[in-house]
């Protein structure tokens, strides 16, 4: 419409009702400070640095880097797991072991019972089968016997219960087994129990020795 006479223009009037009376949707409020508002697409522009650079990607060497250091840790990982296993094995064996050996321990004086019964002929009938199956079944188990008479002297599986001297030797050397020995697999679980002899014969020199110590 045209200025009035008077230089005034005439009031505009604006509608600032929240909701379209039309279309029945909310209609956006202008901001309260009057400003327009940017577009979304502004609002979303990527970050740039202080120097309004483009953020770098990383470089080759470290990325590089990065790989070396997370196959070191896969490699460290893997290792420490293969040990876990290999111990947790070793000390499952080493139980097993320790059980076996103690049930044979336990079992080593009927196999006493059963030798002195072999001695004397008394091992016969079904109880002759009865101790075979035993030994059989202990045999399975790695127990083994040791001590034969004329055995060379070995402290580390020998007991000497008793000793003399005899000129038929020429190194001390088990000439009766009083009990023998048993062993399983290397594991030593009773040792043999002999009569030593040993080279030469009591002389005087060697009885005047003995006084005067």
């Amino acid at each position: 419409m045209p200025p009035s006479d008077h230089g005034h223009e005439e009031p505009v009037i604006r509608d600032k009702r929240k909701i379209d009376p039309e279309t029945g949707q909310v209609r956006e409020q202008p901001p309260a400070d009057g400003q327009v508002r940017q577009p979304q697409q502004e609002a979303a522009a990527p970050a740039t640095g202080p120097a309004g650079e483009q953020p770098q990607e990383p470089q080759e060497g470290e990325l590089a880097a990065q790989l070396a250091e997370r196959t070191a840790d896969l490699q460290r990982l893997q290792a420490e797991y293969v040990n876990y296993r290999r111990r947790v094995e070793r000390d499952r064996v080493a139980v097993r072991e320790q059980a076996v050996a103690a049930t044979l321990t336990e079992l080593l004086p009927v196999l006493d019972d059963i030798g002195r019964a072999r001695e004397h002929g008394e091992l016969t009938g079904g109880f002759a089968k009865v101790a075979e199956s035993l030994e059989s079944v202990l045999t399975k188990l790695g127990l083994s016997s040791f001590g034969q008479k004329g055995d060379p002297f070995d402290p580390t599986i020998h007991e000497a219960l008793m000793h003399s001297y005899s000129s038929e030797v020429t190194e001390p050397t088990a000439v009766e087994v009083l009990q023998p020995g048993y062993r399983m697999g290397d594991r030593v679980l009773r040792p043999a129990r002999v009569a030593v002899a040993e080279p030469g014969e009591d002389t005087p020199a060697a009885s005047d020795d003995d006084q005067e110590n």
